[in-house]
């Protein structure tokens, strides 16, 4: 399974890099290993608003629901993220990136912390 992950590298700069996950077969289908997570968090947002240069609290995945947004990161490249994918947001010190809408109308998605 592909996942986006966007972290700070060493000059402090957030930066993009594609992932797979592994699947092991199941009794239904495939799985990943469990992966430990704190809480669960449902999200929704109704209009176009963005969201400047920033970092998440904490290392968290971000799966897109409805809608679509874009990420920004520091050199300028920017990746759309639709309804399914999914996101590793570790870029928690550093530049960050920016948030932007690109979808009209309720974007939802849901914010999954990671243990630390």
């Amino acid at each position: 399974m592909k996942i986006t992950k966007i972290y700070t590298g060493e000059d402090r700069q957030s930066h993009f890099e594609e992932l797979e996950i592994e699947l092991f077969d199941a009794k239904y289908g495939k799985l990943t290993t469990p992966i430990m997570t704190k809480h669960l968090v449902f999200g929704e947002v109704e209009d176009l608003q963005d969201v400047g240069w920033h970092n998440p609290s904490h290392r968290q995945f971000i799966i897109m629901l409805q809608g679509a947004m874009e990420i920004e990161i520091s050199d300028g490249t920017k990746r759309i993220f639709n309804e399914g994918d999914i996101l590793l947001a570790e870029d928690i010190n550093g530049k960050g990136h920016i948030t932007r809408a690109v979808s009209e109308g309720v974007r939802r998605y849901v914010m999954i912390p990671l243990e630390t």
